[in-house]
Protein backbone atom coordinates (compact mmCIF):
# COMPACT_ATOMS: atom_id res chain seq x y z
CA UNK A 1 0.00 0.00 0.00
CA UNK A 2 1.22 3.41 -0.84
CA UNK A 3 1.36 6.61 1.54
CA UNK A 4 -1.52 7.90 -0.32
CA UNK A 5 -3.81 4.99 0.04
CA UNK A 6 -2.42 4.41 3.49
CA UNK A 7 -3.10 8.12 4.75
CA UNK A 8 -6.60 7.69 2.73
CA UNK A 9 -7.42 4.27 4.79
CA UNK A 10 -6.49 6.33 8.11
CA UNK A 11 -9.01 8.99 7.20
CA UNK A 12 -11.37 6.71 6.81
CA UNK A 13 -11.05 4.86 9.64
CA UNK A 14 -10.83 8.00 11.89
CA UNK A 15 -14.07 9.81 9.83
CA UNK A 16 -16.46 6.97 11.16
CA UNK A 17 -15.28 7.21 14.86
CA UNK A 18 -15.87 10.50 14.55
CA UNK A 19 -19.66 10.86 15.40
CA UNK A 20 -20.69 9.81 11.75
CA UNK A 21 -18.61 12.90 10.47
CA UNK A 22 -15.76 12.67 8.46
CA UNK A 23 -12.94 14.75 10.17
CA UNK A 24 -10.40 17.26 8.74
CA UNK A 25 -6.74 15.14 8.77
CA UNK A 26 -4.45 12.83 6.91
CA UNK A 27 -7.15 12.30 4.35
CA UNK A 28 -7.36 15.71 2.84
CA UNK A 29 -8.89 19.34 2.57
CA UNK A 30 -12.08 20.69 3.06
CA UNK A 31 -13.23 18.38 6.16
CA UNK A 32 -13.82 19.93 9.68
CA UNK A 33 -14.25 17.43 12.84
CA UNK A 34 -17.05 18.03 15.18
CA UNK A 35 -15.95 18.34 18.69
CA UNK A 36 -16.92 16.13 21.82
CA UNK A 37 -18.12 16.76 25.23
CA UNK A 38 -15.57 17.99 27.58
CA UNK A 39 -14.37 15.90 30.66
CA UNK A 40 -13.53 16.79 34.03
CA UNK A 41 -9.54 17.76 33.92
CA UNK A 42 -6.39 19.01 36.27
CA UNK A 43 -6.87 21.92 39.32
CA UNK A 44 -5.10 24.51 37.37
CA UNK A 45 -7.17 25.85 35.50
CA UNK A 46 -5.00 28.00 33.30
CA UNK A 47 -4.93 27.45 29.72
CA UNK A 48 -3.57 25.46 27.32
CA UNK A 49 -2.01 27.90 24.63
CA UNK A 50 -1.09 26.13 21.14
CA UNK A 51 0.60 29.16 19.14
CA UNK A 52 0.97 27.96 15.58
CA UNK A 53 2.71 30.19 13.10
CA UNK A 54 2.70 29.30 9.19
CA UNK A 55 5.98 30.21 7.17
CA UNK A 56 5.98 33.08 4.10
CA UNK A 57 2.01 32.66 3.61
CA UNK A 58 -0.44 36.19 3.20
CA UNK A 59 -4.24 35.94 4.09
CA UNK A 60 -5.77 35.70 1.06
CA UNK A 61 -4.69 31.81 0.78
CA UNK A 62 -7.57 31.23 2.96
CA UNK A 63 -11.12 30.77 2.97
CA UNK A 64 -11.85 33.06 5.65
CA UNK A 65 -10.23 35.92 4.47
CA UNK A 66 -12.43 35.33 0.72
CA UNK A 67 -10.25 32.60 -0.89
CA UNK A 68 -12.58 30.71 -2.56
CA UNK A 69 -10.28 27.72 -3.88
CA UNK A 70 -7.72 26.78 -1.41
CA UNK A 71 -9.58 24.48 1.23
CA UNK A 72 -8.97 25.63 4.64
CA UNK A 73 -12.00 24.59 6.81
CA UNK A 74 -10.54 24.34 10.05
CA UNK A 75 -8.90 27.64 10.11
CA UNK A 76 -12.07 29.32 8.49
CA UNK A 77 -14.48 27.13 11.18
CA UNK A 78 -11.57 28.68 14.02
CA UNK A 79 -12.01 32.46 12.66
CA UNK A 80 -16.00 31.43 12.81
CA UNK A 81 -15.90 30.25 16.28
CA UNK A 82 -13.41 33.20 17.69
CA UNK A 83 -11.88 35.93 16.13
CA UNK A 84 -10.29 36.59 12.93
CA UNK A 85 -8.42 40.21 12.87
CA UNK A 86 -8.69 41.45 8.90
CA UNK A 87 -5.17 43.85 9.40
CA UNK A 88 -2.38 41.95 11.62
CA UNK A 89 1.02 42.68 10.87
CA UNK A 90 4.15 40.95 11.41
CA UNK A 91 7.11 42.18 9.82
CA UNK A 92 7.94 41.57 6.49
CA UNK A 93 10.65 39.00 6.96
CA UNK A 94 11.23 35.65 8.54
CA UNK A 95 13.56 36.17 11.33
CA UNK A 96 12.66 40.10 12.67
CA UNK A 97 9.13 38.29 12.97
CA UNK A 98 10.21 36.04 14.86
CA UNK A 99 12.38 37.69 17.46
CA UNK A 100 8.95 40.47 17.16
CA UNK A 101 6.41 37.53 18.66
CA UNK A 102 8.81 36.00 20.45
CA UNK A 103 10.12 39.12 22.71
CA UNK A 104 6.68 41.47 22.29
CA UNK A 105 9.53 43.52 21.20
CA UNK A 106 9.75 45.72 18.07
CA UNK A 107 13.68 45.82 15.87
CA UNK A 108 14.35 49.60 17.25
CA UNK A 109 14.77 47.25 20.34
CA UNK A 110 15.99 43.94 19.56
CA UNK A 111 18.47 45.03 16.69
CA UNK A 112 16.37 42.50 14.30
CA UNK A 113 15.35 45.04 11.37
CA UNK A 114 15.91 42.30 8.16
CA UNK A 115 17.32 38.40 7.47
CA UNK A 116 20.57 40.00 6.71
CA UNK A 117 20.40 43.13 9.41
CA UNK A 118 20.82 41.57 12.71
CA UNK A 119 22.60 44.38 15.06
CA UNK A 120 24.66 43.01 17.49
CA UNK A 121 23.55 42.67 20.82
CA UNK A 122 25.36 44.52 24.41
CA UNK A 123 27.90 41.86 24.47
CA UNK A 124 28.55 42.03 20.56
CA UNK A 125 26.71 38.85 20.01
CA UNK A 126 23.69 37.47 18.21
CA UNK A 127 22.54 35.85 21.38
CA UNK A 128 18.93 38.23 21.63
CA UNK A 129 17.38 36.20 24.11
CA UNK A 130 19.99 36.94 26.87
CA UNK A 131 19.19 40.55 26.69
CA UNK A 132 15.39 40.48 25.97
CA UNK A 133 12.92 37.93 27.96
CA UNK A 134 11.05 35.23 25.49
CA UNK A 135 7.28 33.67 26.16
CA UNK A 136 8.75 30.68 26.37
CA UNK A 137 10.89 31.37 29.30
CA UNK A 138 8.31 33.70 30.86
CA UNK A 139 5.57 30.67 31.04
CA UNK A 140 8.23 28.04 31.71
CA UNK A 141 8.84 30.44 34.92
CA UNK A 142 4.94 30.40 35.73
CA UNK A 143 4.75 26.64 35.71
CA UNK A 144 3.71 26.00 31.92
CA UNK A 145 5.02 22.52 30.31
CA UNK A 146 6.24 23.64 27.04
CA UNK A 147 7.60 22.94 23.62
CA UNK A 148 8.79 23.83 20.58
CA UNK A 149 8.34 21.93 17.13
CA UNK A 150 9.42 23.19 13.51
CA UNK A 151 11.39 26.02 12.59
CA UNK A 152 13.22 28.16 15.51
CA UNK A 153 15.83 31.18 13.34
CA UNK A 154 16.04 33.19 15.81
CA UNK A 155 19.52 34.89 15.62
CA UNK A 156 21.91 32.98 18.18
CA UNK A 157 19.98 31.90 20.95
CA UNK A 158 18.93 28.42 21.05
CA UNK A 159 15.03 27.20 22.25
CA UNK A 160 15.90 25.27 24.68
CA UNK A 161 18.16 27.07 26.82
CA UNK A 162 17.51 28.93 29.78
CA UNK A 163 16.71 31.93 27.95
CA UNK A 164 14.70 30.00 25.43
CA UNK A 165 12.91 28.56 27.75
CA UNK A 166 11.55 25.32 25.95
CA UNK A 167 11.51 22.13 27.80
CA UNK A 168 10.95 19.96 24.46
CA UNK A 169 12.13 20.44 21.08
CA UNK A 170 11.73 18.88 17.38
CA UNK A 171 13.15 21.30 14.94
CA UNK A 172 14.27 21.57 11.44
CA UNK A 173 17.98 21.83 11.59
CA UNK A 174 20.76 22.90 9.44
CA UNK A 175 24.47 20.81 8.65
CA UNK A 176 25.96 22.73 11.73
CA UNK A 177 23.43 22.30 14.15
CA UNK A 178 24.00 18.60 14.02
CA UNK A 179 27.54 18.59 13.71
CA UNK A 180 27.56 19.64 17.33
CA UNK A 181 25.59 16.70 18.83
CA UNK A 182 27.03 13.97 20.43
CA UNK A 183 28.85 11.78 18.16
CA UNK A 184 28.49 13.90 15.11
CA UNK A 185 26.19 11.66 13.90
CA UNK A 186 25.56 11.74 9.79
CA UNK A 187 22.60 12.90 8.19
CA UNK A 188 21.99 10.62 5.92
CA UNK A 189 18.09 12.62 4.88
CA UNK A 190 17.53 14.57 2.15
CA UNK A 191 18.85 18.19 0.48
CA UNK A 192 16.68 21.52 -0.42
CA UNK A 193 19.65 22.54 -2.76
CA UNK A 194 21.10 19.10 -4.11
CA UNK A 195 23.97 20.64 -6.00
CA UNK A 196 25.73 21.41 -2.90
CA UNK A 197 24.41 19.75 0.19
CA UNK A 198 24.16 22.97 2.25
CA UNK A 199 20.60 22.95 3.75
CA UNK A 200 18.32 19.87 4.67
CA UNK A 201 15.21 19.28 3.62
CA UNK A 202 12.38 20.99 5.51
CA UNK A 203 9.68 18.21 3.85
CA UNK A 204 10.62 14.70 2.84
CA UNK A 205 13.77 12.55 4.38
CA UNK A 206 13.86 15.98 6.81
CA UNK A 207 16.73 16.74 9.12
CA UNK A 208 15.41 17.17 12.37
CA UNK A 209 16.59 16.72 15.98
CA UNK A 210 14.57 16.11 18.29
CA UNK A 211 15.45 16.54 22.36
CA UNK A 212 19.45 16.52 20.69
CA UNK A 213 19.13 13.61 18.82
CA UNK A 214 18.92 13.88 15.26
CA UNK A 215 15.89 11.62 13.48
CA UNK A 216 17.02 9.12 10.58
CA UNK A 217 14.24 9.55 8.28
CA UNK A 218 13.01 7.55 5.55
CA UNK A 219 11.99 8.37 1.72
CA UNK A 220 8.09 8.62 3.42
CA UNK A 221 9.04 11.12 5.85
CA UNK A 222 7.23 14.18 6.11
CA UNK A 223 8.54 17.11 7.82
CA UNK A 224 4.97 18.83 9.16
CA UNK A 225 4.20 15.19 10.15
CA UNK A 226 7.21 14.83 12.37
CA UNK A 227 6.82 17.76 13.82
CA UNK A 228 2.75 17.71 14.50
CA UNK A 229 3.31 14.51 15.90
CA UNK A 230 5.55 15.36 18.33
CA UNK A 231 3.44 18.38 19.71
CA UNK A 232 0.58 15.96 19.71
CA UNK A 233 2.61 13.84 21.43
CA UNK A 234 3.58 16.77 24.05
CA UNK A 235 0.27 17.60 24.82
CA UNK A 236 -0.91 14.02 25.54
CA UNK A 237 1.44 13.53 27.99
CA UNK A 238 1.30 17.12 29.68
CA UNK A 239 -2.52 17.01 30.06
CA UNK A 240 -2.42 17.25 33.71
CA UNK A 241 -1.01 20.55 33.75
CA UNK A 242 -1.06 24.02 31.64
CA UNK A 243 1.38 23.32 28.65
CA UNK A 244 2.43 25.89 25.73
CA UNK A 245 2.89 24.30 22.23
CA UNK A 246 4.90 26.74 20.02
CA UNK A 247 5.18 25.72 16.17
CA UNK A 248 6.36 28.00 13.76
CA UNK A 249 6.09 25.78 10.69
CA UNK A 250 8.52 25.23 8.10
CA UNK A 251 5.37 25.46 5.77
CA UNK A 252 4.30 26.19 2.79
CA UNK A 253 8.07 28.09 2.73
CA UNK A 254 9.01 27.24 -0.88
CA UNK A 255 12.39 24.67 -1.22
CA UNK A 256 15.63 25.40 -3.40
CA UNK A 257 14.54 22.98 -5.46
CA UNK A 258 10.95 24.56 -6.53
CA UNK A 259 7.50 23.89 -4.18
CA UNK A 260 7.86 20.29 -2.96
CA UNK A 261 5.26 17.58 -3.44
CA UNK A 262 2.76 17.23 -0.25
CA UNK A 263 0.63 14.18 0.60
CA UNK A 264 -2.51 15.77 -0.68
CA UNK A 265 -0.79 16.55 -4.00
CA UNK A 266 2.33 14.57 -6.56
CA UNK A 267 4.62 11.52 -5.95
CA UNK A 268 5.52 10.91 -2.25
CA UNK A 269 8.86 12.13 -2.16
CA UNK A 270 9.19 13.86 -5.13
CA UNK A 271 11.10 17.27 -4.77
CA UNK A 272 11.88 17.77 -8.07
CA UNK A 273 11.39 21.23 -9.84
CA UNK A 274 8.13 21.80 -11.68
CA UNK A 275 6.19 24.00 -14.26
CA UNK A 276 5.03 27.32 -12.53
CA UNK A 277 1.37 26.31 -13.09
CA UNK A 278 2.19 23.23 -10.68
CA UNK A 279 4.42 25.25 -8.84
CA UNK A 280 1.28 27.46 -7.70
CA UNK A 281 -0.85 23.89 -7.45
CA UNK A 282 1.73 22.56 -4.89
CA UNK A 283 2.17 25.52 -2.76
CA UNK A 284 -1.53 26.02 -2.70
CA UNK A 285 -1.74 22.10 -1.84
CA UNK A 286 1.00 22.45 1.11
CA UNK A 287 -1.57 25.34 2.31
CA UNK A 288 -4.37 23.01 2.89
CA UNK A 289 -1.79 20.58 4.09
CA UNK A 290 -1.06 23.28 7.18
CA UNK A 291 -5.04 23.12 7.89
CA UNK A 292 -5.01 19.13 7.71
CA UNK A 293 -2.53 19.65 10.21
CA UNK A 294 -3.90 21.90 12.32
CA UNK A 295 -7.34 19.73 12.59
CA UNK A 296 -5.08 16.85 13.52
CA UNK A 297 -4.12 18.94 16.40
CA UNK A 298 -7.59 20.44 17.17
CA UNK A 299 -8.85 16.30 17.12
CA UNK A 300 -6.10 15.65 19.39
CA UNK A 301 -7.24 18.20 22.54
CA UNK A 302 -10.58 17.54 21.62
CA UNK A 303 -9.54 13.67 22.38
CA UNK A 304 -8.16 14.38 25.26
CA UNK A 305 -10.75 16.44 26.72
CA UNK A 306 -9.11 19.29 26.62
CA UNK A 307 -10.83 21.99 24.25
CA UNK A 308 -12.87 23.82 26.30
CA UNK A 309 -9.35 24.78 27.99
CA UNK A 310 -6.90 25.06 24.95
CA UNK A 311 -6.59 28.71 23.43
CA UNK A 312 -5.35 28.01 19.60
CA UNK A 313 -3.37 31.01 17.30
CA UNK A 314 -2.85 30.93 14.14
CA UNK A 315 -0.55 33.52 11.85
CA UNK A 316 1.65 33.77 9.62
CA UNK A 317 6.06 35.44 9.74
CA UNK A 318 5.49 37.77 6.33
CA UNK A 319 3.70 37.40 3.09
CA UNK A 320 4.00 35.13 0.09
CA UNK A 321 7.10 35.16 -1.27
CA UNK A 322 7.60 36.74 -4.48
CA UNK A 323 4.22 39.14 -4.30
CA UNK A 324 4.55 40.09 -0.54
CA UNK A 325 7.95 38.72 1.03
CA UNK A 326 10.40 41.43 1.84
CA UNK A 327 8.56 44.76 0.40
CA UNK A 328 7.98 47.71 2.60
CA UNK A 329 4.19 47.94 1.79
CA UNK A 330 1.44 47.11 3.90
CA UNK A 331 1.57 43.13 2.00
CA UNK A 332 4.59 42.41 2.65
CA UNK A 333 4.11 42.62 6.76
CA UNK A 334 0.14 41.96 6.41
CA UNK A 335 -0.47 38.31 7.96
CA UNK A 336 -3.35 36.18 8.98
CA UNK A 337 -4.37 36.15 12.69
CA UNK A 338 -7.16 34.08 13.99
CA UNK A 339 -7.79 32.81 17.48
CA UNK A 340 -10.64 30.39 18.95
CA UNK A 341 -10.53 28.12 21.90
CA UNK A 342 -11.82 28.43 25.75
CA UNK A 343 -12.81 31.89 27.07
CA UNK A 344 -12.32 33.24 23.18
CA UNK A 345 -15.64 35.47 22.79
CA UNK A 346 -16.90 34.76 19.23
CA UNK A 347 -16.60 37.65 17.35
CA UNK A 348 -15.53 36.47 13.81
CA UNK A 349 -14.14 38.78 11.05
CA UNK A 350 -12.71 42.20 13.33
CA UNK A 351 -11.69 45.56 12.08
CA UNK A 352 -9.74 45.64 15.34
CA UNK A 353 -5.81 46.06 14.64
CA UNK A 354 -2.92 43.77 16.27
CA UNK A 355 0.79 43.11 15.56
CA UNK A 356 2.61 40.26 16.53
CA UNK A 357 4.08 42.37 19.57
CA UNK A 358 0.98 41.52 21.18
CA UNK A 359 1.48 37.85 21.36
CA UNK A 360 4.03 37.83 24.24
CA UNK A 361 2.03 39.98 26.56
CA UNK A 362 -1.14 38.19 25.76
CA UNK A 363 0.52 34.61 26.62
CA UNK A 364 1.44 36.24 29.82
CA UNK A 365 -1.82 37.27 30.90
CA UNK A 366 -3.85 34.62 29.54
CA UNK A 367 -0.83 32.01 31.84
CA UNK A 368 -1.03 34.11 34.89
CA UNK A 369 2.63 34.96 34.22
CA UNK A 370 4.50 37.74 34.95
CA UNK A 371 6.54 40.17 33.23
CA UNK A 372 9.86 40.96 34.85
CA UNK A 373 9.69 44.88 36.65
CA UNK A 374 11.58 47.29 34.16
CA UNK A 375 11.16 44.99 30.82
CA UNK A 376 9.44 47.23 28.34
CA UNK A 377 7.16 45.67 25.72
CA UNK A 378 5.80 47.36 22.79
CA UNK A 379 2.43 45.21 23.04
CA UNK A 380 -0.54 45.44 24.15
CA UNK A 381 -2.77 42.08 25.81
CA UNK A 382 -4.87 40.92 23.40
CA UNK A 383 -6.95 39.19 26.36
CA UNK A 384 -9.38 41.84 27.36
CA UNK A 385 -10.56 42.08 23.84
CA UNK A 386 -10.16 38.12 22.94
CA UNK A 387 -12.73 37.47 26.26
CA UNK A 388 -15.45 40.60 25.86
CA UNK A 389 -13.81 42.70 28.99
CA UNK A 390 -13.79 45.64 25.92
CA UNK A 391 -14.45 45.95 22.31
CA UNK A 392 -11.46 47.86 21.58
CA UNK A 393 -7.90 47.15 21.32
CA UNK A 394 -5.07 49.68 20.30
CA UNK A 395 -5.01 52.81 18.61
CA UNK A 396 -2.27 52.27 15.84
CA UNK A 397 0.36 48.86 15.03
CA UNK A 398 3.90 49.43 13.37
CA UNK A 399 6.17 47.26 11.63
CA UNK A 400 9.70 47.63 10.52
CA UNK A 401 11.68 45.90 7.54
CA UNK A 402 15.27 46.65 7.16
CA UNK A 403 15.06 50.32 7.32
CA UNK A 404 11.69 50.67 6.25
CA UNK A 405 9.00 51.76 8.91
CA UNK A 406 5.13 51.12 8.60
CA UNK A 407 2.42 52.69 11.05
CA UNK A 408 -1.21 52.38 10.25
CA UNK A 409 -4.78 53.04 12.31
CA UNK A 410 -7.99 51.61 11.34
CA UNK A 411 -8.74 53.88 8.90
CA UNK A 412 -5.31 55.36 7.72
CA UNK A 413 -1.98 53.70 6.39
CA UNK A 414 2.00 55.51 6.26
CA UNK A 415 3.89 52.43 4.32
CA UNK A 416 7.60 53.05 2.63
CA UNK A 417 8.86 54.95 4.87
CA UNK A 418 12.52 55.37 4.18
CA UNK A 419 14.85 58.24 4.42
CA UNK A 420 18.21 55.87 3.59
CA UNK A 421 16.45 55.18 0.00
CA UNK A 422 14.95 58.77 -0.63
CA UNK A 423 11.09 58.53 1.12
CA UNK A 424 11.58 59.88 4.15
CA UNK A 425 7.98 61.13 4.30
CA UNK A 426 6.47 57.48 3.11
CA UNK A 427 3.53 57.35 1.46
CA UNK A 428 0.25 57.92 3.17
CA UNK A 429 -3.66 56.80 2.25
CA UNK A 430 -6.88 56.92 3.54
CA UNK A 431 -8.33 53.18 3.33
CA UNK A 432 -11.64 53.69 3.79
CA UNK A 433 -12.35 50.64 5.79
CA UNK A 434 -10.54 48.41 3.27
CA UNK A 435 -8.21 46.20 4.38
CA UNK A 436 -6.53 44.76 1.04
CA UNK A 437 -4.88 47.23 -0.88
CA UNK A 438 -8.33 48.27 -2.98
CA UNK A 439 -9.89 51.42 -2.80
CA UNK A 440 -7.04 52.97 -1.38
CA UNK A 441 -6.76 56.68 -1.71
CA UNK A 442 -3.40 58.00 -1.56
CA UNK A 443 -3.04 61.74 0.24
CA UNK A 444 -0.96 64.47 -1.24
CA UNK A 445 -2.90 67.47 -0.16
CA UNK A 446 -1.01 68.96 2.75
CA UNK A 447 -3.43 70.38 5.22
CA UNK A 448 -5.00 66.91 5.14
CA UNK A 449 -1.69 65.32 5.44
CA UNK A 450 -0.28 67.29 8.03
CA UNK A 451 -3.72 66.82 10.34
CA UNK A 452 -3.36 62.59 9.61
CA UNK A 453 0.25 62.87 10.26
CA UNK A 454 0.27 64.23 13.98
CA UNK A 455 -1.00 60.40 14.70
CA UNK A 456 1.85 58.91 13.01
CA UNK A 457 4.65 61.41 14.31
CA UNK A 458 4.68 60.13 17.58
CA UNK A 459 5.10 56.80 16.59
CA UNK A 460 8.31 57.30 14.28
CA UNK A 461 9.61 59.86 16.61
CA UNK A 462 9.34 56.50 19.79
CA UNK A 463 10.60 54.13 16.86
CA UNK A 464 13.51 56.24 14.37
CA UNK A 465 14.33 55.10 11.55
CA UNK A 466 17.83 53.98 10.69
CA UNK A 467 20.28 55.96 9.17
CA UNK A 468 22.96 56.01 6.59
CA UNK A 469 25.25 57.38 9.15
CA UNK A 470 24.44 54.01 11.51
CA UNK A 471 27.99 53.38 12.95
CA UNK A 472 26.98 49.47 12.31
CA UNK A 473 26.90 50.43 8.57
CA UNK A 474 30.72 51.08 8.57
CA UNK A 475 31.47 47.37 9.74
CA UNK A 476 32.08 44.75 6.87
CA UNK A 477 28.49 42.80 7.47
CA UNK A 478 26.68 46.71 7.33
CA UNK A 479 28.53 47.77 3.88
CA UNK A 480 27.34 44.29 2.76
CA UNK A 481 24.22 44.77 3.51
CA UNK A 482 24.22 47.70 2.12
CA UNK A 483 25.53 47.42 -0.92
CA UNK A 484 22.77 44.84 -1.79
CA UNK A 485 20.01 46.61 0.11
CA UNK A 486 20.33 50.07 -2.35
CA UNK A 487 21.00 48.54 -5.84
CA UNK A 488 18.57 50.31 -8.14
CA UNK A 489 16.48 46.90 -8.61
CA UNK A 490 16.15 45.83 -4.76
CA UNK A 491 14.82 49.25 -4.28
CA UNK A 492 12.16 49.02 -6.58
CA UNK A 493 11.57 46.34 -5.50
CA UNK A 494 11.15 46.50 -1.51
CA UNK A 495 9.47 50.17 -1.70
CA UNK A 496 6.58 48.85 -4.19
CA UNK A 497 3.81 46.09 -4.37
CA UNK A 498 4.20 43.18 -6.93
CA UNK A 499 2.88 44.31 -10.11
CA UNK A 500 -0.01 41.96 -9.61
CA UNK A 501 -0.96 43.61 -6.37
CA UNK A 502 -0.74 47.35 -7.16
CA UNK A 503 -4.27 48.31 -6.11
CA UNK A 504 -3.64 51.41 -5.35
CA UNK A 505 -1.61 54.74 -6.46
CA UNK A 506 1.92 54.41 -5.28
Amino acid sequence: MNRRDFLKTIGLAAASLWHGHPRQGSEGPGRVFTPRKPVPRRDDRRPNIVLIMSDDVSPDLYGCYGNKKVKTPNIDSMAAEGVMFRTCWASAVCAPTRALIMTGRYANRTGSYHNSLQMPQKDASTELLKYHHSFGKLLKQAGYATAIAGKWHCSGSRPESPDGGFDEYCLWEGVKEIEKLPGKPEFTGDWEDKTNNTTTSRYWRPGIIKNHKLLKTGPSDFGPDIFTDFLCDFIKRKKDRPCLAYYPMVAPHGTREGHTTTPLRGKVGEMARAAPDETQARFEALNEYIDVLIGRIRKKVDDLGLAENTIFIYCSDNGTAVTAKSRGVERGCLVPMVISGGGIKKRGATDEITDLSDILPTLVDFAGAKIPDGYEVDGKSLKPFLTGQTDKHRDWIYSVIGTTQLVRTKRYLLEAVNPLLGLPDGRLYDCRGSRNGKGYRRITDPPEAEKIRKVFDPVLKKYPALQKDLPYFQTKRGKSFLNEYTQAQAVEKHLHNHRHYRFYQE
